[in-house]
């Protein structure tokens, strides 16, 4: 199982230099990926309005610093670029890392995004699934030729492709069943956050069902999708789930000494998770560095 860190999105305000030392360190450490979440502002949910860096110009940078990692949305929202120029910053995101993206993709969710960005906020499903298709088709196959209800692209052609010749592969991040039924069939990998199953391998176990039989109703191997997971880790100083989406249920966060996060990582694997990306409470460096020793245990 990979095991990745989320790096911060609203937790606090973080700097690039911050930023860039907790990517290279969590490579220095051995863990497998670095992910950012892809949103634009939070505001109106009793906190003050809050903002990201935006994520595809992070990605290039941390491609850029880095050399073994893994990299990726978690995940894209497939609203905020035209659907082919989305696939175009991915094919350039995965050039410069070396064929080290994973293209991590939704629908979107945070009415704010939308609101204060200009963005349409309605039939969000039915624009995504424009949107994958043309997406799939340029990374795919370098070139996509579609007119819909809300995109259309004439005779579009990536030029030069990237470094993989179907392109990175693609993760769908979503419990919907219309996005199922429409990105099983194509993707690599499914993705669930950790409030979807109460943060534990119990919990995991109802999803994973609902998703193995997804995947055969529209004529998938479920053991061809990859299955992977975020979880929320604490440390000492945590101060609680410090994320955007203030409804999200509370779950109780998985300790991060190795004696606890070890065997609740194998607990993960034992399931079939086959990517863990872990979304640490307090989200600094010490937290980074403290999963050193964890890292080590599970790949001993």
């Amino acid at each position: 199982m990979k095991v990745g860190v989320q790096l911060p999105e609203v937790e606090r305000e973080v700097r690039w230099p911050e930023l860039r030392a907790m990517a290279e360190l969590a490579e220095r450490i051995g863990l497998d990926s670095t992910w950012v979440g892809d949103h634009l502002l939070y505001r109106d949910d009793g906190l003050p309005a809050r903002g990201p860096w935006e994520a595809w110009t992070l990605l290039a940078a941390i491609a850029a610093v880095t050399e073994r990692v893994e990299i990726g949305p978690l995940v894209a929202s497939a609203s905020f670029h035209a659907p082919a120029m989305l696939a175009k910053k991915a094919a350039t995101v995965d050039e410069v890392s070396g064929g080290r993206l994973i293209l991590g993709l939704g629908a979107g969710w945070n009415r704010a995004d939308y609101d204060a960005f200009g963005f349409p906020y309605d039939h969000r499903v039915s624009r995504f699934e424009e949107a994958f298709a043309i997406v799939r088709d340029l990374l795919t196959t370098g070139g996509s030729d579609r007119r819909g209800t809300y995109y259309a692209v004439d005779r579009a052609e990536l030029r030069p492709r990237g470094p993989r010749p179907d392109g990175p592969p693609l993760m769908v991040g979503s419990i919907g069943e219309r996005m199922l039924r429409i990105t099983l069939p194509h993707v690599a990998a499914w993705n669930a956050w950790f409030t979807w199953f109460g943060n534990s391998p119990d919990g995991y176990r109802a999803l994973r069902d609902r998703v193995d039989d997804a995947c055969r109703e529209v004529g998938r191997d479920p053991a061809e999708v990859e299955r992977t997971v975020a979880v929320f880790v604490s440390f000492p100083g945590a101060q609680g789930r410090q994320l955007g989406d203030r409804q999200d249920p509370d779950v109780d966060p998985i300790p991060g000494d190795p004696r606890s996060l070890v065997p609740a990582l194998r607990a993960f694997a034992d399931e079939g998770i086959g990517h863990v990306q872990l979304v640490l409470d307090p989200i600094t460096i010490d937290s980074i560095a403290a999963l050193e020793p964890t890292v080590a245990a599970l790949r001993g």
